[in-house]
């Protein structure tokens, strides 16, 4: 959605999605510009997040607790709706545009939190980080198609088809959702029975069946989980930041037009996902037939996918007028993000299957901050669209991307912890 918005943006940086009495030509029609400052295109961006925090932990709660089926399903379908309501919002005025950000993020705030539920019922451990990074290789498929399609569409016809187009695929993924998609094994009609016994005595060891109290206390002061934490934080400060400003760089200081932004905005997105694919199948290989400790791997990647972004970032803003080169630059950084998918965006799974999507809902609150505060930083920062300014931006992300990789090498851990082992089940008679 954030890159719709930026897709458009104009040269002379009032607002950006492609009434007021400012127009943008497209090829067959000519599609309104509204005028909003670089201020305001900051809080538009972030608004999704101040509703996307909201229910991270309740999310995961309630995807332990009852199943994530219809709490995933349903909150993408809310998202589905008010993403088709933009375009009349965005008309009404700024305001009304951020209020229904802030309610698409409510309700895609559960998507994570029930993903990671699910695949703790789903994922036997040692397939763990090839088929997690497979679905979260989704969110950067999505990024890939809608980035260059988004500016194809805004050229072609007209920018609130974007939202209607994605709108009207959303109520298909829904419909398919609802049919083909069930909690467990155990409710599964049409899996073998190989299967789901494999699966489930998998995690016979790893997983309750039935989520008792949630041991709150222990959570909240799991060193480990910690560790999450500030990676997840760290790492999310540069994702969200390139992710809201990306286009904007590309148009306003690379000086790429509306059709080339979509694409290259794209390539970075297309190469995190081919290599976090690639990172979770060689994380399975290395914890599987190499029988590499689940910390190690966890700690390498992590290491690789945190430490190269940074590097590739900063050296972004220092290639002067080559824009060739820094899309290479961006591109690097990003792909070599991807791996941190088996790093530590999967590792609440190792330390607490039973908990994980709880687990994902409270790292994934503090990681939800730098898509709230990022783009409002970076705003403030880049008025002028400098290239000095840039290489500021680029220099905090970098930074605070290697305080997260040093802390999660120091304190993270690849093994279910105490609190979250399976109480055995009692001996029938």
């Amino acid at each position: 959605m954030v890159d719709m918005i930026n897709a458009t943006e104009p040269a002379n940086h009032s607002a950006s999605v492609c009434p007021s009495s400012q127009t943008v030509a497209g090829r067959n029609h000519t599609a309104r510009v509204y005028d909003w400052d670089s201020e305001t295109q900051g809080w538009i961006l972030g608004s999704f997040f101040y509703g996307y925090i909201l229910t991270q932990v309740p999310g995961g709660y309630l995807a332990s607790r009852y199943g994530a089926k219809w709490l995933m399903g349903l909150g993408i379908l809310s998202t589905v709706i008010f993403t088709l309501l933009t375009p009349l919002a965005a008309d009404l005025g700024a305001g009304y545009l951020i209020a229904v950000r802030v309610l698409e993020g409510i309700g895609e705030g559960v998507t994570y939190p029930s993903m990671y539920a699910m695949w703790a019922a789903w994922a036997p451990p040692l397939e763990r980080s090839r088929l997690l990074t497979l679905s979260f290789t989704g969110a950067q498929l999505g990024t890939v198609i809608a980035l260059p399609l988004s500016g194809e569409i805004c050229y072609y016809l007209d920018w609130t088809w974007i939202f209607y187009i994605f709108g009207m695929v959303g109520l298909v993924w829904f419909v398919l959702w609802s049919l083909l998609v069930f909690n467990s094994p155990d409710l599964h009609p049409r899996i073998s029975d190989r299967e789901r016994t494999y699966i489930c005595s998998s995690l016979e060891n790893e997983v309750s069946r039935e989520l008792g109290p949630v041991p709150w206390g222990s959570i909240l002061t799991c060193r480990p989980l910690w560790a999450i934490v500030v990676a997840h934080f760290s790492y999310n400060w540069t994702f969200y930041t390139l992710l809201t400003l990306l286009p904007t760089y590309m148009k306003n200081v690379l000086g790429f037009s509306i059709q080339q932004n979509g694409v290259l905005s794209a390539l970075p997105y297309l190469g995190s996902g081919l290599l976090a694919v690639g990172g979770g199948q060689l994380a399975d290989y290395l914890r599987d037939a190499r029988q590499y400790r689940t910390v190690v791997v966890r700690k390498a990647l992590s290491l690789v996918g945190m430490v190269g972004p940074a590097v590739f970032l900063v050296a972004a803003g220092y290639t002067g007028c080559n824009p060739l080169l820094a899309v290479v630059f961006l591109t690097i950084s990003s792909s070599l993000g991807g791996l941190s998918a088996s790093g530590f965006n999967i590792n609440h799974l190792d330390i607490a299957p039973s908990y994980a999507g709880i687990l994902l809902g409270i790292t994934n609150t503090f990681a939800t901050i730098p898509g709230m505060v990022g783009p409002v930083v970076a705003r403030a920062l880049t008025k002028n669209n400098t290239m000095e300014e840039w290489q500021l931006v680029f220099y905090i992300s970098a930074g605070i991307n290697l305080l997260g990789a040093a802390f999660y090498t120091v304190f993270g851990r690849g093994t279910v912890q105490p609190w979250a082992v399976p109480k055995p089940r009692p001996l029938q008679d």
